[in-house]
């Protein structure tokens, strides 16, 4: 049995459930005592009250049968009575003045039947309609009255100190916010101050929040509180007023929100709540995949894990979506120590009750991996250590092939000799017919990993994302950052696209994969249809509380060497078969190397590189990589690179 809310948390109240059918209830206490009221007013206690009660009791039986049902057909049963307004109370006056008269209208007729007492006192009706209209009203106000007052569970509660919230705009949007705020404790927010340049309004109270200074005030009166929050609430407001804010909020260490204009909300253009951070899953236009829990914890459960690459965006999460199946151990190896040491205090603080161990070192050195994973002895290995900066990667050839495949090679033949259960290797859609030194240095590293597998009988499989949304060094963080500078927000073409999933996307994507891989696969995720750059950008802006064009302008820059107009998920012409999930396909490759003509390819390679002969490295690379289209780009520059 599920504890109560309450008993989870003792900070918690328990609360009271209103619903209609309890306010059905309410309204049949409340008429029988309307009517015996109406008697009592009309006659006072006594031998006439006495003498009259029959007929107060055949009232009441008409009232019982007659108003509950003009009451539902007015809709007085069917309404959340926590945001009753003054239209509700124009439905409360209707539905009641129409109940009276049919009771009235009955009564006579029972009246003219003979069947009430001679001299019924006609007016009791009219006492009544008052004594209900009265009721009625004033049962549902009571709703509303605990509601605000926090009595009622509502959609759930907030949990520890109510953050103190400084709303900018103390307009109608303002006085929204602040009203939703006080009315919901769920939300966990405490309306503290308004800031507001209309002079009318400094110094004055609004629903109990002061208004304490103009916009210039803003940073003193942030410094009065503890740990304040913001939200702009001026849909209206021009870029230069957001930006002020959030240059304010963000010397200050503040976080803040900004609430869109409801004609935004209204209309569709923005998709989101009325407070709350951009969510980047917001821009994918799709329902984000999941995970299937069964498998995915079969395979983790008690393991020894090893992760590639730990200290970026998708080694970060992947580490930490680990974590929840409760590994042996978990070991994160990266080159760069600030962003192992990061990742630690990042992972630390969520779940202080773990202890990963951190490995620093390069994945091209194959002594050292070899001995990190002879000594660690990982069960499952995730490779995400990559180097993966399109344009940078083109200017810099040498490092994209030693690292993404050098490194790939090292990490597969340490897995091989220490025995390693399973391997997922992190592939890009930049790897399908790949015109970029990075999407075919990624596409080569397929081949090897798909070579392990196969030639091995190893559990040793690759997963291909499109872009991932947010994670370092990709387009949506440097979006943000122009956005936050006042702009311009810079895309290379109009007609750009490309497939996205989120974060715990990607990674949801690799925990699949190695449950459900066999040895040699290449697993895609289903991701919809591709997005256009364009649209995302103007997307991330209005999610910002700005307008594309008007607060941001967007500027064209020109396509960059190494990328595509659109991306595709697998070559032109092959096969792909469900798996066990549904969002999961596995692409039949066709066109491999042999193990022989493979690690020659590869030791020539390296070599070359080695030697700073980038040019013959690029024609290894046309020469082996299937499907490849190096060459159709031009030259790289590096003022090309942003």
């Amino acid at each position: 049995m599920v504890p109560p809310r309450a008993a989870l948390n003792p900070s918690v109240k328990p609360r009271i459930q209103i619903r209609n059918r309890t306010i059905l209830l309410g309204d049949l206490v409340l008429i029988v005592t309307a009517v015996l009221a109406s008697f009592a007013l009309r006659l006072d206690l006594g031998p006439m009250f006495a003498f009259y009660l029959p007929g107060a009791w055949a009232m009441v039986a008409v009232a019982l049968v007659v108003k509950p049902v003009v009451y539902y057909f007015f809709g007085l049963y069917r309404r959340y009575w926590v945001y009753a307004s003054v239209r509700e109370l124009r439905i409360i006056a209707a539905a009641v003045v129409t109940a009276s008269v049919a009771v009235a209208l009955i009564l006579l007729l029972i009246a003219s039947l003979g069947g009430l007492t001679p001299g019924f006192p006609r007016a009791v009706i009219g006492i009544d309609l008052i004594l209900s209209l009265i009721a009625v009203g004033g049962l549902r106000l009571t709703v509303r009255l605990l509601a605000e007052s926090g009595q009622i569970d509502q959609r759930g509660n907030g949990n520890g100190r109510p953050h103190e919230m400084v709303v900018v705009g103390a307009g109608d949007a303002g006085v929204l916010v602040v009203r939703e705020m006080q009315r919901n404790p769920q939300l966990n927010m405490k309306p503290v101050a308004f800031v507001d340049d209309d002079p009318e309004k400094l110094k004055k109270d609004i629903h109990g929040v002061r208004v304490a200074g103009s916009l210039a005030d803003l940073e003193s009166v942030l410094q009065r509180y503890l740990k304040p929050e913001v939200v702009i609430a001026i849909p209206t407001a021009p870029g230069t007023v957001v930006r002020t804010v959030t240059e304010v909020c963000q010397r200050n260490e503040v976080p803040f929100q900004t609430m869109p204009g409801m004609y935004e909300l209204i209309g569709g253009r923005v998709s989101v709540s009325r407070l709350r951070q951009v969510d980047i899953s917001d821009l994918l236009r799709r329902e984000p995949a999941h995970i299937v829990d069964t498998a995915v914890g079969k395979t983790i459960a008690g393991k020894r894990v090893l992760v590639t690459g730990a200290g970026g965006s998708i080694g970060l999460e992947l580490c930490r979506q680990v974590l929840r199946w409760n590994p042996e151990h978990l070991a994160m190896l990266g080159h760069g120590e600030n962003s192992i040491f990061e990742a630690l205090l990042d992972l630390k603080e969520d779940l202080p009750e773990v202890d990963p161990r951190p490995i620093i070192a390069d994945i091209r050195d194959l002594d050292r991996i070899r001995e990190v994973f002879a000594d660690y002895r990982p069960e499952v290995v995730f490779h995400a250590a990559a180097h993966k900066h399109v344009p940078l990667m083109e200017i810099n050839v040498e490092e994209a092939v030693t690292n993404n495949v050098l490194g790939t090679q090292s990490v597969v033949q340490a897995a091989l000799a220490c025995g390693t259960e399973r391997l997922v290797h992190i592939s890009t859609d930049k790897a399908v017919q790949p015109t970029s030194i990075y999407g075919a240095t990624k596409r080569f590293s397929e081949l090897i990993v798909r070579d392990a597998g196969l030639s091995r009988r190893c559990n040793f499989v690759s997963v291909r994302f499109g872009n991932v949304l947010g994670s370092r060094g990709s387009m949506v963080p440097l979006f943000q950052r122009q956005i936050a500078k006042g702009g311009p927000v810079t895309i290379t073409h109009p007609d750009m696209k490309r497939f996205f999933m989120t974060i715990p996307e990607a990674v949801h994507l690799v925990l699949q994969a190695a449950s459900i891989g066999r040895g040699g696969e290449l697993f895609v995720l289903r991701m919809g249809e591709q997005v256009q750059i364009l649209d995302l950008a103007q997307d991330l802006i209005r999610l910002s509380g700005l307008e594309p064009g008007k607060d941001i302008e967007i500027e064209f820059t020109g396509i960059r060497p190494g990328e595509k107009l659109s991306e595709a998920l697998w070559d032109e012409g092959l096969d792909y078969e469900p798996t066990v999930h549904p969002d999961v396909v596995s692409v039949n490759e066709t066109e491999v190397l042999e193990a022989g003509q493979l690690d020659a390819t590869i030791a020539e390679m390296v070599r070359l590189a080695k030697e700073g002969d980038t040019e013959a490295v690029v024609g290894l690379l046309s020469e082996r990589v299937p499907g490849n289209r190096l060459g159709e780009a031009p030259p790289p520059d590096l003022t090309y690179l942003f």
